[in-house]
């Protein structure tokens, strides 16, 4: 288990982020092992991330202060 206990980020500065860097959301989503999908959901608004997928990237953006299972989908 992960838990990221970092200050929370708003999206707008994830957004700035990801243009210092020069980093589409596609190249980090794949990076970080989350569909680039479930990233742009959250970018825009459309999905909250409090379950599953969207939990686990709007993580590891640093959005949202939680925890992520590493042990999630072995069976």
């Amino acid at each position: 288990m992960v838990t990221m206990g970092r200050k929370t980020r708003t999206i707008e500065e994830v957004s700035a982020d990801f243009t210092r860097r020069g980093l589409s959301v596609a190249d980090w989503a794949r990076r970080h092992g989350v569909s680039p999908k479930a990233v742009y959901d959250i970018m825009q608004g459309r999905r909250m991330g409090k379950r599953g997928e969207a939990h686990r990237a709007a993580v590891l953006l640093g959005i949202k202060d939680g925890e992520i299972d590493c042990t999630e989908g072995v069976v």
